[in-house]
């Protein structure tokens, strides 16, 4: 068959809405300083490391995992706080959360309503389930929410679901926690709170579980440290999750991400110690950037820093940057209020001097 052939085939069978998209992309940073994507820099000491492979040695695989993961649920409640009369449902990673909040809510004329610039899985998965997207769009200068903006679009447009990064990605600011009640008590509909970079902030809204009918909060041990494992936990009321848990994939969380976090989560203190760490640098690497010349660093509450680069010359830094073996995010021509931004992630003292210095080295 040739590829015209095929490609004529294509055309007639995949959504025209899956073939405008643009596949989510990850950088090759194969010997590159990796500044790119929130992770913890650190990893496990070595008696940690040791202790946790005996127990992956003494596994078997031949079974299927647990479907609920009690011991993980268990592990996340006690480490988290996450309030006793709220319930639990676990995902492959926040992304199949989002994916299965919104196949739970979607439907014909329905939408998906979020602000502008914001974490783009929760415009790509309503483009997978033909959920309409409304994306209500930030203040330019600071990316605070404009919230009459947000609560005239919600009566607009009556969404199923609102999700609200907080704090946000990618320009690390809180939105007012005041604003965010009085979305959720104008919603129609659900209002999902993704604290993802919870570990790097002091406020949440978890303790309002409950509270509110309609109100419910996602989270991840992706930025604490475990990316790896591809674990995220949605917390609200019974009568909700029992709803979205219909969605879920059976055995969705593997015996070794099980394993491995519920054993991770008996020495949060390890990972407390380390995002801490991370917490310090953030301050001195916002500081040192403020004294750039040309270097607009914007206040963050997570664990990375969006800067603007004067003079256009975002794209060219980016490209030098990684020239000289440092990957940051370029989010350049992703969206008009990131013209001319970089997205960098807080690493270690070490790889932290190492960007400065280039960059000090580029302007």
């Amino acid at each position: 068959m040739s590829k015209e052939m095929i490609e004529t085939l294509v055309k007639r069978w995949i959504k025209p809405g899956i073939r405008a998209l643009s596949a989510y992309h990850v950088a090759d940073a194969k010997g590159l300083i990796k500044l790119d994507a929130m992770e913890n820099p650190y990893t496990w000491p070595e008696g940690l490391r040791r202790e946790w492979l005996e127990l992956l040695v003494n596994t078997d695989v031949n079974r299927y995992p647990h479907p609920q993961a009690p011991e993980v649920k268990a592990a996340l409640r006690r480490t988290m706080s996450i309030p006793e009369q709220a319930d639990l449902v676990l995902g492959n990673g926040s992304d199949e959360l989002i994916q299965m909040i919104a196949m739970s809510v979607g439907g014909p004329g329905r939408c998906l309503l979020s602000v502008e610039p914001t974490f783009v899985m929760y415009r790509m998965i309503a483009a997978f389930l033909d959920l309409d997207y409304v994306g209500v769009p930030l203040r330019r200068d600071d990316f605070s929410m404009d919230l009459n903006s947000v609560l005239t679009a919600v009566r607009e447009h009556q969404p199923a679901v609102i999700f609200l990064a907080y704090p946000n990605n990618p320009t690390g600011n809180l939105f007012d926690q005041d604003d965010l009640r009085s979305i959720v008590e104008a919603a129609p509909g659900l209002v999902v709170i993704d604290e993802a970079y919870a570990p790097f902030t002091e406020v949440s809204m978890l303790s309002m579980v409950g509270r509110y009918d309609n109100l419910l909060v996602m989270r991840t041990v992706s930025k604490m440290g475990l990316a790896g494992l591809r674990l995220g936990l949605l917390v609200g009321p019974s009568p909700w999750l029992e709803q979205i848990d219909k969605t879920r994939l059976p055995y969705n969380i593997n015996i070794l991400t099980q394993i491995s976090a519920a054993f991770a989560l008996r020495h949060q203190a390890v990972f407390d110690q380390q995002t801490e760490a991370i917490r310090r640098a953030r301050d001195l690497l916002f500081k040192a950037l403020r004294s750039l010349p040309g270097v607009e660093p914007l206040p963050s509450q997570a664990n990375f820093i969006l800067l603007r680069i004067g003079e256009g010359r975002a794209l060219e830094c980016y490209r030098r940057l990684r020239e000289r073996g440092i990957l940051v995010k370029n989010l350049h021509g992703t969206h008009a209020t990131l013209e001319d931004c970089l997205r960098v992630t807080v690493g270690t003292p070490e790889e932290n001097s190492a960007f400065l210095e280039a960059l000090k080295a580029l302007l």
